[in-house]
């Protein structure tokens, strides 16, 4: 088996333990001590335990265990001050919390072209972004070029769904011809990101394209224009700008690819892939089937949070949409889901974003929800999900300026994602409240352009026309959102969720055009 875990490689088969492309030294001891905290990272290990593990028994001093701790640390580059692998728990023991890939071998028709220390490919996307070439002829330009590559892996890394290779062992083809085949052989990775940055009278051209390693296709390509300012801002803007066009490509990428394996083939990511795709289309039976694909991901790996999350995302819109047969099932459901995510992994910014959001509509704890809805956008500012779900839980608070500011910044981000309908619909609702009812129902036509059968923005029509005397559209988007949604009536949408907390113009709208109480 072979365990990947940032960019180290740590094979228990062959005992060896990889960063990048390079062997790290490290006795058998040692490696037995890492091989057994990584094994039982679903636990805390005691003493006892490690000592029964690795010593067999015997009588081992505390002093002994803490040299092999330390010595297991410095190995993958971790220290007692920082414990970002291995954490100590006072009186407890200790757990090995970096988050693990179990990774399969490659396939290849010729196993011997590959190296023998090649890692393997992660079953989860990877990606190594390569040194960026300077265009520009000037060797002083080359720091802007490195920090360009810098900026990007590090923006990419802060999605937990991706595997990403450090800098350094990107680094170890600078400057070389690189055949993109053998990068992703050497390095692991399923993706690679190279480009080229050319400095000239005061601009900037950066040109980039993201390529499939294993066959050599090219999955996006694109090129920035920016004027040369302030360097700093600059190099935030195109990282953004970057990133944002290849993670929605990443994770399309990643998903037709699931939807191609074989069942008897899929893992756990693969099912949570294929139930994401289904969950998107929010017809009843789709979120009845992503429901039974997440399930399975779940028992095949309990501990995946976001496949708890995402769970508890479609119980959440069961009850939205009014498809639950039993909405109180639904509604613990989902407030279970969510909990439980929280609990497997707190830090991951896409858990917390649909937590928040989930508990924004079905608990209502505003400080709460605020609070880990900014920590999402914090740990990912990169993320259209956090942003879009932090515009929606400060919609819920009564906040509909920094709602509209937090949903503007998610559509900013990723202008032509294929959810960008509830971004839309969140957008209108808050500007229902602020009395901006022709610039609602422009959110709200954007959105149902995008899915015609998303019931929100009907709502947001019928509101704001209805608000501004136009009687005949109002009764329009009325009849619409009853064909889709026959049972809707007002107070029903009011015991449903907590979207109507502050929304007492909504509310009122509703009346005005018409619809049933």
């Amino acid at each position: 088996m072979r365990y990947l875990f940032e960019d180290y490689t740590f094979d228990t088969e062959r005992r060896e333990l990889h960063r990048g492309t390079d062997a790290v030294s490290i006795t058998p001891q040692v490696f037995d001590l890492l091989d057994y905290l990584i094994r039982n990272r679903e636990r805390v290990v005691s003493k006892d335990d490690l000592i029964k593990a690795i010593w067999k028994g015997r009588s081992v001093s505390d002093a002994a265990l803490t040299t092999r701790l330390n010595a297991a640390r410095g190995a993958i580059g971790d220290s007692g001050e920082e414990q970002r692998f291995i954490k100590t728990l006072p009186r407890k023991g200790f757990r090995f919390v970096g988050q693990v890939q179990e990774a399969r071998e490659v396939a290849s028709p010729n196993p011997g072209d590959a190296p023998e220390s090649a890692p393997a490919v992660p079953d989860k996307p990877s990606i190594a972004v390569l040194p960026f070439t300077n265009m520009s002829g000037d060797p002083e330009q080359e720091y802007f070029a490195d920090g360009m590559v810098e900026e990007i892996t590090n923006a990419l890394s802060r999605f937990k769904w991706l595997f990403v290779i450090a800098r350094n062992s990107s680094f170890t083809f600078k400057g070389k011809a690189v055949d993109i085949k053998e990068v992703g052989r050497r390095l692991g990775v399923r993706y690679v990101l190279e480009g080229a940055v050319r400095k000239a009278s005061g601009k900037v051209r950066i040109t980039g394209q993201l390529i499939e390693a294993a066959t050599g296709a090219h999955i996006w390509a694109d090129r920035f224009e920016r004027d040369m300012t302030d360097i700093f801002a600059l190099q935030d803007d195109v990282t953004l700008a970057v990133v944002s066009a290849i993670q929605p490509k990443l994770f399309r990428a990643e998903i037709e690819l699931a939807s191609r394996r074989r069942p008897e083939d899929l893992t756990a990511y693969d099912l949570y892939l294929r139930a994401i795709q289904q969950a998107g289309r929010s017809t009843s039976e789709s979120l009845a089937e992503a429901l039974r694909l997440v399930q399975r991901a779940l028992e095949l790996d309990p501990w995946f949070a976001g496949a708890a999350a995402l769970a508890g995302a479609c119980h959440l819109e069961n009850v939205l949409r009014n498809y639950a047969i039993d909405p109180q099932f639904d509604r613990k459901e989902a407030v279970r889901l969510m909990r439980l995510a929280l609990s497997l992994d707190d830090g991951d910014p896409g858990t917390l974003a649909s937590a928040a959001l989930i508990s924004a509509l079905m608990v209502g704890d505003r400080e709460t929800e605020i609070e880990m809805s900014d920590r999402a956008v914090a740990l990912n500012p990169n993320s259209y999900h956090t942003w879009n779900c932090r515009g929606w839980v400060y919609k819920v608070a009564g906040q509909p300026e920094e709602a509209i500011r937090s949903i503007e910044r998610a559509m900013r981000m990723s202008p032509a994602d294929p959810q960008q309908f509830t971004a839309l619909t969140g957008m209108g609702f808050a500007l229902i409240e602020l009395r901006r009812f022709d610039e609602a129902i422009i959110a709200a036509k954007k959105a149902l352009r995008q899915n015609p059968s998303y019931p929100g923005p009907y709502r947001c029509l019928a509101s704001a026309f209805a608000h501004l005397g136009r009687d005949a559209e109002a009764r329009g988007a009325a009849a619409g959102l009853l064909e889709l949604d026959p049972a809707f009536t007002i107070s029903a949408w009011i015991a449903r969720s907590r979207l109507s907390i502050n929304a007492k113009l909504m509310i009122a709208g509703f009346r005005k055009a018409g619809l049933p109480e």
